[in-house]
């Protein structure tokens, strides 16, 4: 497990490697802030502590991806596979950006905002280059 001092992207992608989704919560406000901050963006405090989120939320925005990343590339992905990327809203409240996964993203009319999803956790490379990157799919 992480300091409870590190609030940081280097942290947070740690803390998806051993399967758990992470927010900073403010010990003063209570807000949640996902990417994790080291500084409640509410009160300026920085007496912060690391909450585990349950990662159900639902889908609040989405797009397509048809001309991705390099990586994306690599990955199978193009004009004739796109992707799927949106913003989904946690039970508990913050709003996060993932990738989308087990949608047809070549009918993208058949996504609903609004839609249920649940976290996953896409692993990525081998060794020191591998790397967990945060997802959800329909529930």
């Amino acid at each position: 497990m992480v300091s409870q001092k590190e609030f940081t992207d280097a942290a947070f992608n740690q803390l998806l490697g051993e399967g758990k989704l992470m927010a900073s919560r403010c010990k003063k406000c209570g807000a949640l802030h996902l990417p994790p901050k080291p500084i409640c963006v509410n009160c300026q405090e920085g007496d912060m502590e690391w909450t585990i989120l349950k990662g159900k939320g639902k889908l609040a925005a989405f797009t397509t991806i048809a001309v991705g990343l390099p990586r994306m590339i690599q990955e199978g992905y193009g004009r004739d596979n796109p992707y799927c990327s949106g913003i989904v809203e946690l039970e508990e409240g913050p709003r996060i950006s993932a990738r989308i996964l087990d949608v047809d993203a070549r009918n993208p009319q058949k996504l609903k905002v609004g839609m249920p999803l649940v976290v996953d956790f896409l692993e990525r490379g081998e060794g020191e280059n591998k790397r967990t990157l945060l997802a959800f799919k329909p529930v």
